[in-house]
């Protein structure tokens, strides 16, 4: 069986457990499953319902119900209803509503099992359960965009090009925006062109994640074999299947889309029924907020058209009536084409024969069943569509510099929202925030960021907070090319904020989360309700946990952040005193904290990224960095520290691993460049410490986050090296070192030099360069700094001092007296190990003592800040330091054997066996060297490899041996002979040491004892009477030949095979694995005492005596100056990265590929535009051919009128047909038509707070004076006098015709008198901005003018009285009967939705200007003041074109402002 080749573990499960436990598992999910689909069917059946009929009436001609199902679609309640009986059928009375019975999910099978959601709802149902059901049941995402694909219901031809232009674009915007698609559903017509889309990108794409959401909303009366998604209890899955050919008038469901809304409004075959709650659904998605809702913006909608037909026409109507911006694709057929070619022109051309004659054109056989009172209520739409032309874009395919579909589809919602109330800046940041939701760079960077705006980094912020919780990096770096200013938009708050929306789920978040509700859990507390603010030294406390407790808290608390202090442990042992300065600084990251360091949001931004594993994001934010470096490394030991611990292992850490890598590369790169450009500098970055990251440094930071390669760089060598070799120059050769060593006067002969003769010369060349160039700031301040630091040479005593506290001669000396102690202990072992120990045994014991001291001196020194716990973990992962302990423990346990007479000899034998484990500690004297340190790291892999090779050689040695011993000797009573025989033989036979008790041929009866009595001898075989060996002879030499075959040949031969491929492994690496621990022999040696063991024992007294704190940063100047050259230096790098990257093979490639998609496209649009181009040729000319023709015929019968006659008959000319000659006569009346504009919203169709609709008036038909024969207008009753009809011909709108008689809601027929006063202010003494006195409208969500219906006799409205009080309109119309302060602005026609043909709104609008101190402003800021909590509340509303207010009041607000010389 399979669970036989598991691998056995601690906690142990018996093999036949094994699919017992997978089956718990699966188990477990399948009840978690069920619990999730008991909840769903559950909230289903309490909220959804579906219709059936409830009364069964037979079509005679049909043979079904009325309803159009047949009889066993109905319940037996439907056929003998007691309530319904004698009735006719009627769809609003007899269905009801019932719990739906078809939800699910619904397969349809085919290439990669396409699985969808799917539930069968009532024509009413609420569209918040809708909404409800796709975001928590379904779990959509709330989409940033909603697009509704409308058009043709039936299949329609489309242009190759333009189809995949609009599959391409649609797909793209749905995509990049996080859109939902909305369509009809069903496989025909755009929801199929729509379909097809989604399953192109669906097989292009790998991630689940990246599937688009195409929701269709399909009558469920039309759907065919709708009754395979039936089921009560839900159908997990529904299996349903297309059959395209059998549909008949039905029509199946797309299987490219991936939800479905199926309407049932209880008949069958009913085409539409979708259509108003679809209307619904949209329009309450587009009241949602956008993103994560605490944005003021709602989802924005669009409505995309192909084809079409009148319906189609209807839902571009109502769509743009609510706001909604349409995309109208050219070339797509029928009613688009027809919008398309009336799109640039203005309403008084878009006439009646007009629209007639592009039906035909477009619509062909279908024209002939329009009616004309169809025509001209299609015109009438059309003009009102055109009036609106923010909410309406034309797609052309064959326009120059046309974009795709996506781009016109998103300039479409832009070019609406410039045109919203919102104007000036907020309109701007508005659609800086669609772009942004959108995450459409291309968009904002075309229509947003243009010559003319100009942008505060103060506009951008809210942008920039949204495009980094959105993680839009993309984004992020166009925002900070437009003018956001890193430091004023990244405070300590905003930073928290980010911290609160850490990307869900990632490992920081969890930990964040975690130590925090335990802070909390502590102190008792609990946060409020949506509360996302994060305390920054909670990040604090986890970002110390991944870079390190070496490092300082980068946000302290709080409380702490004022005080400067410094504790009084925070210190730093070092000996000797004087040393190189450089390694002082490496591990001295705990130092006194003069001045905190200067806040750089770069920093902190490249942090949060990092924390999240957000790779763009973060090398935008790396950019901003001021210490990119040691930002990179300090991000590669992050990653890494998260990738280890990451619980789920698998791409998110592999990702990890590999940002870590390239930030330790980014760090080479720029290293790199500083150290070419100037070497002493760039080694200074090494060793600075940084205040943006805990105050640590470039070289601690690298080495904690195990960077080898960048450790490995010759720049970092080099500072090595340096620091190994101390005062010392580096170019010394060894040979002289050991000769000063040997004969020390040397030293002040100039055999040897060192470092400050180096500086000095380099130093005075670097002088004389800045005196011949032109003095800057930056160069005088560095020239201020050098004399300031001028160096002296060395004096002797100084020499002599720094030439023995080099590192590299310590480590001579050291190597010098461990060889020394070796010879004193083998001479003790071997020539002077006495019962009573001599004096040079008591020296070695001395000389061990000092060594011990200096390992505890290693343990607790703690010059990092480690602490004790960490510390003692690193001293014993070193192996080195595992033998120290070693050798000293066992010379301890020797010395307490050796000084008792019971067990002196054992003592001697520990202290020999120790001898070899001091022998072994010798090898560490050659990390130092070149050749043999990479060979040293090469044995120790061996060591390791050789270790887990023991254990599959021993398998083989202790089976051969036990089987030998078993079949060899009877019943083996002493346990060392058992040993030799099952274990020690085997394993010398393995070495050619074959034995001889195994064959009877070299059996000897004299090398064993019968009985097992001799000590010294091996028991003998069981044996014959004749004293021969009983065993089969034939079987143990089988035996022994097929063990040297697997443990000499095969084995060994494997060893050698591992031992080869470690090697070559190992030997590519070893260079800088060695570089890399190079380092912790350095730094050993440079913190050691100077003298050797034993007089070492001097050094570690004097630390007990004084201890040394070492205290060196960088000035502030210098600070900076090095920052900003660092900068520079990774400009540098990344320029010439994409420089490199622009040169390589890969972006030729790429580049090469994206010029011919282009070329290919513009030869597509070239022969497209051609062939379009082609076309109106042939039109244009066949319209020349007919005029010439028409013009021959009048020449003809003009002649013919004349009485001339012709010997031949005239030939025969092509008639113009009917449609030519209406043509012609309406030529005639276009020609005469004025291009005045006439009332808009008297001839809105829908009349206001009614259900009735206006008769239909095109544009051109308005007049009286223009027959119209066809008009016939709704009649509203109106009031009858002295019981007669009151005659309307007496009462005609001035303005023309409106498509309603009667007064309509209006108070009297004729004209309707209204006042609207207008009474101002200047806002203060300054005169800044003039304000009007309003009133809010709430149900028109608009500010209005505080006036009303008055009769002829009335000076003022009444309404003004009911809002001010009666004494302020006493006072309000003293001030009209003065007429000194009143200025008449307007009187005339109202352009009213409540006028009609006989009924209409005149107004009288005039000014009265009021003194900001008079007393009637005083009475009036009072009554504003108290009327804020009432319903018709009043306020002073500066005079501006930003404010909502309707269309003829803002012309009257218009002539105020102009009154006043004011811009409007």
């Amino acid at each position: 069986m399979w669970y036989k080749m598991l691998p056995s573990f601690d906690t142990k499960i018996h093999p036949d457990e094994v699919d017992g436990h997978a089956k718990a598992v699966e188990m477990n999910q399948l009840w978690s499953n069920i619990r999730k689909r008991g909840v769903f069917t559950s909230w289903i059946k309490q909220n959804l319902r579906k219709k059936e009929c409830c009364f069964y009436v037979e079509d005679e001609s049909k043979g079904v119900c009325e309803c159009g199902y047949p009889r066993i679609h109905h319940t037996e309640d439907a056929f003998k209803p007691d309530e319904f009986v004698g009735e006719t059928w009627d769809r609003h009375k007899h269905i009801r509503e019932v719990p739906t019975d078809a939800y699910g999910d619904i397969s349809f099978g085919g290439l990669g099992q396409k699985i969808g959601k799917y539930v069968r709802v009532s024509t009413d149902t609420s569209t918040d359960d809708l909404y409800q059901l796709m975001t928590d049941h379904w779990k959509l995402r709330p989409p940033n965009l909603l697009i509704s694909v409308t058009g043709g219901a039936q299949n329609f031809y489309m242009r190759s090009r333009l189809k995949e232009m609009f599959r391409r674009g649609l797909i793209k915007v749905a995509q990049t925006t996080g859109a939902w698609i909305l369509t009809g559903g069903t496989h025909t017509g755009v929801m199929k062109h729509v379909g097809k889309a989604v399953r192109d990108y669906a097989l292009s794409s790998s991630g689940a994640e990246d599937q688009i959401v195409a929701i269709g909303v399909a009558t469920w009366g039309i759907v065919l074999n709708r009754q395979a998604l039936a089921n009560p209890e839900g159908c997990f899955p529904a299996h349903y299947s297309l059959d395209e050919k059998s549909q008949g008038r039905l029509s199946c469901l797309d299987v490219n889309h991936s939800h479905f809304l199926l309407v049932d409004d209880g008949t069958h075959g009913r085409y539409g029924v979708e259509i108003a709650l679809r209307s619904k659904l949209e329009k309450h998605i587009s009241q949602q907020p956008l993103g994560n809702g605490e944005s003021s913006l709602k989802i924005p909608v669009v409505c995309v058209v192909l084809d079409g037909g009148p319906g189609t026409l209807d839902t571009i109507y109502n769509a743009m009536l609510n706001g909604t911006p349409c995309v109208i694709l050219e070339g797509s057929g029928r009613l688009a084409d027809v919008i398309a070619h009336v799109a640039e022109r203005p309403v008084s051309q878009v006439t009646l024969a007009l629209i007639r004659q592009l039906m035909m054109r477009f619509f062909g056989q279908e024209y002939e069943r329009f009616k004309e009172l169809q025509l001209i209520e299609w015109t009438k739409k059309i003009q009102d569509i055109l009036r609106t032309p923010q909410l309406l874009t034309v797609f052309r395919i064959d326009e120059e510099g046309q974009s795709d579909v996506d781009v016109a589809i998103l300039r479409a919602l832009l070019k609406a929202s410039k045109s919203s109330d919102s104007l000036g800046r907020e309109n701007w940041e508005q659609q800086l925030e669609l772009a942004v939701a959108w995450n459409r760079v291309d968009i904002a960077e075309s229509e947003i960021f243009t010559e003319e705006s100009q942008w505060k980094s103060s506009d951008l912020h809210q942008a920039m907070l949204s495009a980094l919780v959105g993680h839009k990096p993309d984004f992020v770096k166009l925002l900070l090319e437009n003018g956001v200013c890193l430091r004023e938009f990244l405070g300590e708050d905003t930073l928290s904020e980010l911290y609160g929306h850490l990307q869900p789920g990632c490992l920081f978040q969890r930990r964040l989360a975690k130590r925090m509700k335990g802070e909390k859990g502590r102190r008792g507390r609990t946060d409020s309700p949506g509360c996302r603010r994060v305390s920054l030294h909670h990040v604090s406390d986890e970002v110390c946990h991944f870079l390190g407790s070496f490092t300082e808290p980068i946000y302290p608390p709080a409380a702490a952040r004022p005080r400067i202090e410094m504790p009084e442990d925070d210190v730093s042992v070092m000996f000797p005193p004087k040393g190189p300065m450089e390694l002082q600084k490496i591990p001295s990251t705990r130092m006194e904290r003069g001045t905190e360091g200067a806040w750089d949001p770069g920093t902190h931004l490249f942090l949060w990224a990092i924390l999240q594993n957000r790779k763009d994001l973060a090398e935008v934010a790396w950019e901003q960095c001021r210490d990119g470096m040691c930002a990179a490394l300090a991000a590669s030991k992050i990653l890494k520290k998260l990738a280890q611990e990451e619980d789920d292992e698998g791409d998110e850490e592999d990702r990890m691993r590999e940002l870590a890598d390239h930030y330790e590369k980014q760090a080479i790169g720029v290293f790199s460049e500083c150290y070419s450009q100037d070497e002493p500098r760039a080694q200074k970055l090494l060793i600075r410490i940084s205040p943006s990251w805990g105050r640590t440094t470039c070289l601690r930071m690298a080495l904690e986050a195990d960077n080898k390669s960048f450790v490995a760089h010759a720049g970092v060598q080099g500072l090595l090296t340096q620091i190994w070799c101390g005062d010392l120059a580096v170019d010394n050769p060894q040979w002289t070192v050991l000769l000063c060593m040997l004969f020390i006067p040397l030293i002040y002969t100039g055999l040897l030099t060192f470092r400050r003769d180096e500086e000095i010369q380099r130093e005075t060349q670097r002088k004389e360069k800045i005196e011949t160039i032109e003095k800057s700031l930056v160069a005088s301040q560095t020239r201020d700094y050098m004399e300031q630091t001028d160096l002296q040479p060395l004096n002797c005593s100084s020499r002599l001092v720094s030439f023995f506290s080099s590192p590299q001669v310590k480590f001579y000396w050291n190597i010098v007296a461990y060889f020394g102690f070796l010879w004193l202990f083998a001479f003790v072992l071997m020539m002077d190990f006495q019962t009573k120990p001599s004096w040079k045994e008591y020296l070695l014991y001395v000389w061990l003592a000092s060594l011990v001291c200096e390992e505890i001196r290693q343990l607790f020194d703690d010059p990092d800040g480690f602490g004790f716990r960490r510390k003692s973990k690193m001293y014993i992962s070193d192996l080195w330091n595992i033998l120290d302990v070693l050798s000293i423990l066992l010379f301890l346990i020797g010395l307490c054997c050796r000084l008792t007479t019971v067990v002196f000899y054992a003592g001697k034998v520990i202290l020999c066996i120790d001898f070899i484990v001091f022998c072994l500690r010798l090898m560490a004297i050659f990390t130092i060297s070149k050749t043999l340190g990479p060979k040293i790291i090469i044995v120790r892999r061996m060591m390791m490899d050789m270790f887990f090779f023991m254990f599959l050689l021993s398998i083989w040695v202790v089976a051969y041996g036990v089987a030998k011993q078993g079949i060899l000797i009877h019943n083996e009573k002493r346990l060392n002979w058992i040993i030799r025989g099952a274990v020690y033989e085997p394993y010398l036979i393995i070495f050619g040491n074959v034995p001889t008790n195994i064959d009877n041929v070299e059996f000897d009866m004299r090398t064993c004892s019968v009985n097992g009595t001799d000590p010294l001898k091996p028991k003998c075989p069981v044996l014959n009477a004749d004293h021969t060996p009983a065993f089969p002879e034939w079987l143990t030499i089988i035996l022994l030949c097929v063990y040297l075959l697997f443990a000499n040949i095969l084995l060994l031969n494997l060893l050698i095979a591992i031992f080869n491929y470690t090697f070559q492994e190992v030997q590519d690496n070893t260079d800088s694995i060695w570089k890399f621990q190079r380092y912790e022999l350095i730094k050993e040696y440079h913190s050691r005492p100077a003298p050797p063991p034993p007089f070492i024992l001097l050094s570690h007294l004097y630390l007990f005596i004084k201890r040394l704190v070492l205290q060196d940063e960088l000035q502030q100047v210098e600070e900076e100056e090095i920052l900003s050259w660092e900068a520079f230096m990774k400009e540098n790098h990344l320029a010439g990265s994409r420089r490199d990257w622009k040169q390589s093979m890969e972006c030729r490639i790429q580049d090469t590929a994206e010029k011919v998609g282009v070329m290919v496209e513009l030869l597509e649009g070239e022969q497209d535009r051609e062939g379009v181009a082609l076309a109106k040729r042939m039109a244009h000319l066949e319209e020349q051919v007919s005029q010439s023709t028409k013009a021959l015929q009048w020449i003809m019968d003009a002649l013919k009128s004349q009485g001339y006659q012709s010997k031949e008959e005239a030939p025969l000319l092509s008639s113009p047909g009917k449609a030519t000659e209406r043509d012609r006569a309406v030529s005639k009346k276009e020609a005469a038509t004025k291009t005045t504009e006439y009332h808009v919203n008297a001839r809105h169709l829908q009349y206001p707070n009614s259900t009735v609709k206006r008769f239909p008036v095109p544009e051109e038909k308005v007049p009286w004076e223009v027959e119209f024969t066809n008009y016939s207008p709704r009649f509203v009753e109106t009031e009858k006098a002295g019981g007669s009809d009151i005659n309307l011909d007496k009462f005609r709108n001035p303005e023309g015709r409106t498509g309603m008689q009667g007064k309509g809601a209006l108070r009297q027929l004729g004209p309707n008198q209204v006042l609207d006063p207008v009474l101002t202010r200047w806002r203060d003494d300054g005169k800044s901005a003039l304000e009007f006195l309003a009133v809010w409208d709430k149900k028109e969500g608009i500010w209005a003018i505080p006036g009303g219906a008055v009769h002829s006799e009335e000076v003022l409205p009444e309404r003004l009285e009911r809002i001010l009080g009666r004494k302020l309109h006493e006072q309000i119309k003293a001030k009209l009967a003065g007429q000194a302060e009143v200025n008449k602005v307007y009187k005339g026609y109202v352009d009213d939705y409540r006028n009609t043909d006989n009924a209409w709104v005149e107004t009288t609008a005039f000014n009265i200007h009021l003194d900001r101190r008079g007393l009637l402003m005083a009475d009036l800021n009072r009554m504003t003041e108290n009327s804020q909590d009432s319903e018709e509340r009043v306020q002073w509303q500066e005079v501006s074109s930003r404010m909502l207010a309707s269309v003829y009041q803002r012309e009257v607000l218009h002539k105020v402002a102009e009154l006043h010389g004011r811009r409007f």
